[in-house]
């Protein structure tokens, strides 16, 4: 075990991130971040992670207070948008899509030692959906705490002592890009958990509110369509809208750059 996680360690350090515009994306396996969240959590050193698609990475070139907040993030990539982002920067691809659906399941599996897990976000019965999987796929560890993320400003030093009190290993916010990174970051200073991972929209994937989409689907790289096709009016103006968006920032990001450096 020991011999592995030196080995695990190095390849973690060595993989090095890749910028996308002034984002430090990691380029890891899955094996990787599992390898990071069990060292976290065995040292008690925070980890804030944010899992970027080209929708979060578009979000926060158009919002500085958010960009800021992704820099202080360990951010991993999700989605083919942004590794053709990577492809079309720099030529290179990421060694795994790392999307937060396929990522926590693959930690909760992998990580090797039994966490203690809050859940935060969603409507309370997607939450309380994705407790009930979560303690019956992965027995050996326990959800101490799960509420929804419907609050106000106010209520949000309560929250973080509910956090604090259940003595979480791993807090899985659901709160969708930027909602869920703001949360995590605005209030480190007062929680006492390790490791903090934005997850999107897990929590309806695993309450089964919302079905993903066939393997061959998944693996064309053609999820994000499966979905749009699911809820049009919720994510026609990330798709349909922010997809060319995307694009003509990429190529203000190449050739932008470019023109500086001649």
């Amino acid at each position: 075990m020991l011999a592995r996680d030196t080995e695990r360690e190095t390849s973690a350090e060595t993989a090095g991130p890749v910028a996308i515009g002034p984002f430090a994306v990691q380029r890891l396996l899955h094996a990787d971040v599992a390898w990071l969240v069990r060292s976290s959590v065995q040292q008690r050193k925070p980890l804030d992670i944010a899992i970027c698609n080209a929708h979060t990475i578009l979000t926060a070139l158009d919002d500085p207070d958010y960009a800021e907040t992704l820099r202080k993030m360990t951010l991993l990539n999700d989605g083919i948008g942004i590794g053709l982002a990577n492809r079309f920067l720099h030529g290179q691809s990421f060694p795994e899509n790392l999307n937060g659906t396929d990522l926590i399941p693959n930690i909760l599996s992998e990580i090797g030692t039994p966490l203690r897990i809050y859940l935060l976000g969603s409507r309370q019965e997607q939450a309380n959906g994705a407790r009930e999987h979560l303690e019956a796929v992965y027995p050996m560890h326990e959800v101490v705490g799960c509420r929804d993320g419907y609050f106000d400003e106010d209520e949000i030093d309560g929250i973080c002592a509910g956090i604090n009190a259940a003595r979480p290993d791993l807090l899985l916010v659901a709160m969708g890009n930027p909602r869920q990174e703001f949360f995590i970051t605005r209030n480190r200073a007062q929680l006492n958990v390790p490791v903090a991972i934005g997850v999107g929209a897990l929590f309806d994937f695993m309450s089964g509110a919302v079905v993903r989409a066939p393997v061959v689907v998944q693996k064309s790289g053609l999820e994000w369509l499966f979905r749009l096709l699911q809820e049009p009016r919720r994510l026609f103006r990330r798709y349909v809208i922010g997809i060319p968006r995307f694009m003509f920032a990429l190529v203000k990001l190449k050739y932008g750059r470019s023109e500086k450096e001649t």
